[in-house]
């Protein structure tokens, strides 16, 4: 019996960003992250339960919901943390930006990042006058590290805060303890606060467990914001919910403040999902990673087996970060587009030499988008033949 997730879901016709781009034109979407399964059905019956009511009115705080998020960061990081520490956000990047917001109302208007990342951790919002400083991580046997001497060296006595991705989008990263506690280090020799980006921690593929960097101790929790969501492992991005866990209450009461008119609560609808996402949604879920699994191991057999590109093991995400540099392309998205090819473009995360593939998708369409990708890379190939 296949998965429900797997119920044929047309999208075409929807108000979906992803699908909505490309609308009338033979090109498959592979780009925005999010996913093309149906939600667990019980998302759906709260959704419906709750619609039935018929007043939406301003919602309150759901003491269901934090003992629910409390059991499942026991339950699947071993974080033990307390229901005071969780602040309900509407999505993960305000939270990025309230972050920056917070260092630089200390005097410190820049935060660092590692690249390649997803664009929010890399630009601050408009609103904001603030720096944004970045370093690399490094391709490190078939994985991936962090280059901590090229941060230290990105530091100025302007930044004030480190945009962590973990795990790391769009290069699937899941990092050790190890990793985190270097980091950490660096952190606390600067005095930085610590802002992590965990929103795909529970879509890890290659067995590991997440970590949040939060964890390591009591000494880095205090500078700590850790945000979180059920909206990419559960697929309910555009319902807005989110939630930052913060142990040290002076820094909680900033966050909060700085979330008074001009964030916004989360909407009533969210939070009703996402109390059925952590209470059912869990033979779900890991029947998604199976999936997922199944549809990585696919992706690295075809770029394996192709000349000039390369990537990496997917640790984690639905997303595959591709180097197609060999290939010399001016333009790689605009290139592999004309193929029908939706891939997000890797200047975005600050490398335009690689693609990033949504691969969150039913597999008859994958392989379909695995063919053309090989079709586009053997005419490319071709053409760098003929000189």
């Amino acid at each position: 019996m296949e998965p429900f997730f797997l119920h044929n879901v047309d999208r075409s016709e929807s108000e979906s960003i992803k699908w909505k781009r490309y609308k009338n034109k033979d090109v498959i979407p592979l780009w925005v992250a999010d996913m093309d399964f149906h939600v667990a059905p019980q998302i759906v019956d709260a959704i419906k339960n709750r619609a039935n009511h018929g007043v939406f009115g301003y919602g309150s705080d759901s003491p269901v919901l934090r003992e629910l998020i409390i059991k499942h960061c026991q339950t699947h990081y071993s974080w033990a943390i307390k229901p005071e520490w969780i602040v309900f956000t509407p999505g993960v990047v305000k939270g990025l930006n309230l972050a920056r917001a917070i260092s630089a109302n200390h005097g410190k208007p820049a935060g660092i990042t590692a690249l390649p990342v997803y664009p929010h951790l890399m630009h601050s919002a408009p609103i904001l006058s603030f720096k944004d400083q970045t370093f690399n991580t490094i391709k490190q046997g078939d994985s991936w590290s962090l280059d901590l001497e090229g941060m230290k060296a990105s530091i100025t006595d302007e930044t004030g805060v480190v945009l962590l991705c973990n795990p790391h989008n769009p290069i699937g990263k899941v990092y050790n303890r190890e990793e985190l506690q270097a980091l950490a280090d660096v952190c606390i020799e600067h005095d930085l606060i610590i802002c992590s980006d965990d929103i795909h921690c529970d879509l890890i593929l290659n067995g590991k467990q997440h970590i949040p960097i939060a964890s390591l101790s009591e000494e880095v929790a205090k500078r700590s914001i850790t945000l979180m969501a059920p909206s990419k492992t559960f697929n309910i991005p555009g319902l807005d919910m989110a939630f930052a866990i913060i142990s040290d209450s002076d820094l909680r009461k900033q966050y909060a403040q700085l979330m008074d008119g001009l964030v916004g609560h989360v909407n009533i609808i969210g939070m009703h999902a996402a109390e059925a996402a952590f209470k059912h949604g869990e033979p779900w879920r890991l029947e998604l990673i199976e999936y997922l699994k199944g549809n990585a191991v696919l992706i690295e057999s075809t770029v394996n087996g192709l000349a000039l590109i390369a990537m990496q093991p997917i640790e984690a995400t639905y997303l595959a970060w591709i180097d197609v540099s060999q290939l010399n392309l001016e333009n790689p998205y605009a290139y592999f587009e004309s193929f029908g090819l939706g891939f997000s473009d890797g200047k975005d995360f600050g490398d335009n030499q690689y693609v990033r593939l949504n691969f969150g998708c039913q597999r008859p369409l994958l392989v379909e988008a695995l063919a053309r990708f090989e079709k586009a890379i053997n005419a490319r190939l071709k053409e760098l033949a003929k000189g």
